[in-house]
């Protein structure tokens, strides 16, 4: 973990540019290797066909990011991994949030109970770190 899921409306699909965007998340999450291990992080985006935005009279857009992780880390390093991954996703949005009407919004959701994980991708970065 983490795992992070980005959530778009379609309407903007086409500057919403979201393989640079998850690019951009993993980058930030792979260099805080001391909060959460390089093998648990995942990114990845739904796009919405179906969806309505306030009244449903505009075209209105929005993208929520769900960070989802595991307990047991300081709150001091989940709340600055959380601040700067909104920062992110407002940096990437900046251009087309000047344009037109797009909420942004962000949760971090903390597993309070036991995981259920299988992952072997841990294994690779262990051998990596023993060269």
């Amino acid at each position: 973990m983490p795992h992070v899921i980005i959530e778009y409306t379609d309407n903007i699909k086409e500057r919403a540019n979201i393989p640079d965007l998850l690019q951009k998340i993993n980058d930030s999450l792979v260099a805080k290797g001391d909060v959460f291990p390089i093998g648990g992080i995942r990114s990845r985006a739904i796009e919405l066909k179906d969806y309505r935005v306030a009244d449903g009279t505009e075209d209105d857009a929005f993208v929520h990011a769900t960070m989802k992780i595991g307990a047991g880390r300081a709150e001091e390093k989940v709340s600055a991994a959380g601040d700067e991954l909104f920062e992110i996703i407002k940096d990437h949005f900046g251009e087309l949030f000047k344009e037109r009407y797009l909420a942004l919004s962000m949760e971090i959701a903390e597993f309070t109970r036991a995981t259920y994980k299988h992952n072997n991708i841990h294994q690779r970065y262990k051998k990596e770190n023993q060269h």
